[in-house]
């Protein structure tokens, strides 16, 4: 146990500071002050079990995101938060680059700006080219992969690859409007313990940090014209002192501060007027989970009652399978959830819950149009 401490504390503090400049409080307030109040959600097309389906050539579904966009522009929702992934970069970087631009005209086609997320820490470690693996019946995001895998994220030899896939993505579209900022780094201390917890690296939650601290340090290099920020999700954020390491790191180096919320309403509050005393914006990148008490009402209107920017999980019900909640993992549901963990939509754009959808339109100022 000493020895697994000591090494996680070494990987800790020999990563690279961050390079570059942090934005001001007063740059991050005007960048924000200059825009819509940010609303949305976590878009994957309903036709992909993940990132790599989703931006592989010959799984790239330009129509489907097109006719989904569209459903979120119906919701006036105007901005969306979407994963990338490192081995289509690494695969073929002009290929993958311009899919990116297909996607992000066909956004803005829609009046939605994009919210990249580059690396992501949560699901299956061992991601892999080519065809993707068929949904498990009745399992939350059971395709769902990180990036990168396991084996490219306890080898710190091996992270160059990363950084050029960091820094080629951000170079690509540093100045591109349609881009609302960049999500670095996914819950990097997430071990996954409910699902693949007993393939993951024993030292994860460090490795995590390691690479988050590289990618910041990547990120500024390229000093993009957007946002930088990378989410709390778990712990303390009441005061300083109550701090993890890594959660002091992500709210002390991101441009505008973003967090992860599945639960209640009061809860949402309390974590908004702790992260309040930062003095930058907000963005809740992650929230609404049905049975566990977070829904649209009221948690939407507490968002924008705080001007605090809100990005619920999940969309259309699609292969990604999150209408099953997480327990699913343990105990696979047998048919659809009488109340669904994510997600607003079925594939043919009719609404789970029309009252919820018209709670949303009222929010979002889209019902009087």
């Amino acid at each position: 146990m000493l020895a697994a401490t000591m090494t996680m504390t070494m990987l800790a503090t020999t990563a690279p500071a961050t390079a570059g400049e942090r934005w001001s409080a007063e740059k991050a307030n005007a960048w924000y002050n200059g825009r819509p109040w940010p609303v949305g959600c976590n878009y994957i097309p309903s036709t992909a079990i993940n990132q790599l389906e989703m931006w592989q050539a010959d799984t790239f579904d330009l129509a489907t995101i097109d006719r989904e966009l569209g459903y979120a522009e119906g919701l006036g929702f105007n901005a969306v938060r979407v994963f990338l992934h490192d081995i289509p970069w690494t695969q073929d970087k002009e290929g993958f680059a311009k899919r990116i631009d297909q996607y992000l005209a066909t956004a803005d086609k829609h009046h939605i700006a994009t919210l990249f997320v580059l690396l992501d820490s949560v699901w299956d470690p061992d991601p892999r080219a080519g065809k993707q693996r068929a949904p498990k019946p009745g399992v939350h995001n059971s395709g769902w992969v990180q990036s990168p895998g396991a084996a490219i994220l306890k080898d710190p030899h091996r992270h160059g690859v990363v950084e050029d896939y960091v820094k080629g993505v951000i170079g690509r579209f540093k100045d591109d409007r349609r881009v609302l900022g960049w999500d670095l780094m996914n819950e990097p201390d997430n071990t996954n313990g409910s699902s693949y917890g007993r393939v993951e690296p024993a030292e994860k939650a460090a490795l995590g940090f390691v690479l988050l601290r590289k990618a910041f340090a990547w990120a500024r290099e390229v000093a993009p014209s957007q946002p930088i920020t990378s989410g709390v999700w778990l712990g303390d954020w009441s005061k300083d002192e109550a701090l993890k390491p890594i959660e002091r790191f992500l709210l002390e180096q991101s441009d505008v501060i973003s967090f992860h919320n599945y639960a209640r309403p009061d809860e949402l509050k309390t974590r908004i007027s702790h992260l309040k005393r930062y003095g930058r914006p907000i963005l809740c990148t992650e929230y609404m989970a049905r049975p566990a008490g977070s829904t649209f009402d009221p948690c939407l209107g507490v968002l924008r009652e705080a001007r605090v920017g809100a990005f619920n999980w999940g969309f259309v019900a699609g292969k990604s399978q999150t209408i099953y909640p997480w327990d699913s993992w343990k105990t696979p549901y047998p048919a659809e959830p009488k109340v669904w963990f994510h997600d607003i939509f079925r594939a043919d754009g009719s609404p789970y819950d029309a009252k919820e959808v018209a709670y949303i339109r009222k929010v979002t100022g889209k019902s009087g149009r």
